[in-house]
């Protein structure tokens, strides 16, 4: 467990390195206000020696001149508090956000497989409140170390001048203390880390319950919603009630070493002290340092709830960091040209993960640039899963796929898709404006080419009908548009991009037929002399592919136009036929 704290910790520090001047002033300013503490025992020292020894060597001057110098040390102790407390917070605060950065370019690496295993409520946990514990332990833990270590060194060696005996005596209690102080933090880091998970897992119920708000009261499930965030809110209190308890047990256990060592103190020095073995003032003094070390171990025995907050941070930033960018550019990718759109799949076969059965096995395609393909076959077929290979959004396990003769492994990932368009079932409308979401196709583009977009998408109409137009805010995923607004929303999206490939998968399935009509007319004119893969719902809609693919768990088992499909009486047959008498119902 040591060693990999240390490995957390020594991942960590890179990003001290752009501040690093700022961490070595502030250090230096915890330097500043740690002499001023410890000068003032010795100043007290001095005015007891002189008033019990020599009284007449205490005259007002004196007095005045250790009050200014006093006054002074404070002064500086003022400024270097504040510098600690304004710019060292900030700097914690910008490696937070340097850190932040890193983990959602990293997240925005990551391929489709890691979001099909991961919650996103526990990525926005990751994001946000590990973060900021991280702030605070990057701020605070040099800072706290730095101090308390002066603090102990100093007062070790201005103690033992006084009476090396009594500091061993006092000194040789802290190893007990550290090793009592280690136990109880393993189980705090642990329980740290286990709250951490059940926030994530919180986070996730909550946007799950709420983005799903609709269904939950068109079945009004409120109760059984409630009853499920009441089952993980209150199994977040038992490890939080954990937490505290090892928490308590570790202030307690430093509380009474406290008050073993003031004991220690009190008794050992009266009895040096009878014995002639210490003057009184160098007591006073021993007192005043013993308060200052035992703050000094109290501070870091308290920072480190803190330090293992951060810890935890680092650690769970460090998993996700650590999660492999599967689907990324070779060394010597290049950008692909702008395509014609000819494809070709040559024995390509797919599996989601190695100990699963391949969906797709020695898949031979060939399409000319223009063509349009339709792909039909039973739920399961692997027909969203081979238009998914042609932008990578997954890898394929074995064979090959090429544009333009160009295999698609070769070309930078951004070159690759900005080519490909793809129109899905359920189009993602971000929480913004109409433009906005338009403009995501293109960004940058300008309002005229937005609308443009939108009159070849059939969707120019009903935008001017909303409250503001093109600056109606849709709400979050387009709530406030109906399925047929936000489709032909997301058809201008594709429109504005102007791709020379098209993935339409199953782009009107889920709409009423006035919608279907609609949109499909618009799908037909986007489809327009590009090379378009159309996942289709209602066969009706594909009668006029120039390539039909009848995709099964067996692979491609029939191919061809429609009229030859018909005629074969196959397999597309029956789900042609099937279709017609479920549209006559």
């Amino acid at each position: 467990m040591k060693k990999r704290k240390k490995g957390l910790i020594r991942r960590f520090l890179p990003y001290f390195k752009p501040y690093k001047w700022i961490l070595i002033f502030d250090l230096f300013c915890a330097a500043l206000t740690t002499i001023c503490e410890l000068v003032l025992p010795l100043l007290v020292r001095m005015i007891t020696g002189r008033a019990t020894e020599a009284p007449e060597t205490l005259t007002l001057q004196l007095v005045l001149s250790v009050g200014l110098f006093y006054l002074v040390l404070r002064a500086i102790d003022t400024f270097a508090s504040y510098f600690m407390a304004d710019v060292g917070h900030v700097m914690g605060a910008r490696i937070e956000t340097d850190m932040r950065k890193d983990l959602f370019n990293h997240l925005s690496k990551l391929s489709f497989s890691f979001y099909d295993n991961t919650k996103i409520g526990t990525l926005m946990s990751r994001i946000t409140s590990d973060l900021f514990d991280i702030t605070e332990f990057a701020h605070h833990c040099p800072e706290e170390f730095f101090i308390s270590g002066i603090k102990i060194v100093a007062a070790f060696c201005i103690l033992s001048t006084v009476n090396v005996w009594l500091t061993l005596i006092i000194f040789s209690f802290l190893p007990f203390l550290f090793l009592v102080s280690f136990f109880l933090n393993r189980r705090m880091r642990r329980t740290f880390r286990e709250s951490r998970v059940l926030v994530g897992e919180l986070n996730s119920q909550v946007e799950d319950s709420l983005l799903g708000i609709r269904v939950v009261k068109s079945f009004a499930n409120e109760t059984v919603e409630n009853e499920k965030f009441k089952k993980g809110n209150n199994k977040f209190l038992s490890i939080k009630r954990l937490n505290y308890k090892y928490m308590a047990q570790f202030q307690s256990s430093t509380r009474s070493f406290d008050g073993i060592m003031y004991v220690a103190v009190l008794v050992s020095g009266s009895i040096f002290m009878i014995n002639g073995h210490i003057a009184p003032a160098d007591l006073v003094a021993y007192l005043l340092y013993v308060n200052t070390l035992l703050t000094s171990i109290r501070r870091i025995v308290e920072f480190m709830e803190q330090f293992q907050r951060g810890v935890t941070g680092i650690e769970r930033f460090c998993e996700v960091m650590d999660e492999p960018v599967q689907i990324h550019d070779k060394d010597d990718a290049y950008p692909l040209p702008m395509a014609q759109g000819a494809i070709a799949f040559s024995d390509v076969s797919f599996r989601y993960a190695d100990d699963l059965d391949n969906v797709l096995t020695d898949i031979n395609l060939s399409i000319a640039p223009g063509e349009s393909v339709a792909l039909v076959g039973p739920s399961g077929g692997g027909k969203t899963t081979l238009c998914s290979l042609l932008p990578r959004f997954y890898d394929i396990t074995s064979g090959s796929i090429t544009i333009d003769g160009h295999n698609i492994s070769d070309v930078t990932l951004e070159s690759l898709r900005s080519q490909i368009g793809v129109v899905q079932q359920d189009i993602y409308m971000f929480s913004g404006t109409v433009f906005e979401n338009i403009e995501y196709g293109k960004p940058g583009a300008d309002l005229d080419a937005v609308i443009e977009a939108a009159k070849m998408a059939g969707a120019h109409d009903f935008i001017m009908q909303l409250p503001n137009g093109y600056d109606t805010y849709v709400g979050e995923r387009g709530v406030k548009l109906s399925g047929g607004q936000k489709q032909r929303l997301g058809i201008a999206r594709v429109f504005l991009k102007n791709p020379p490939i098209l993935i339409l998968d199953e782009a009107t399935s889920s709409l009423d037929n006035e919608s279907e009509r609609l949109v499909q007319k618009s799908l037909e004119e986007l489809a327009k002399g590009r090379t378009t893969f159309t996942i289709a719902h209602r066969l009706s809609t594909i009668r006029n592919a120039q390539l039909i693919l009848v995709l099964t768990d067996q692979g491609i088992v029939e191919q061809g136009n429609h009229e030859s499909l018909m005629a074969k009486k196959g397999m597309y047959y029956s789900l042609y036929q099937a279709a017609m008498e479920s549209d006559k119902e």
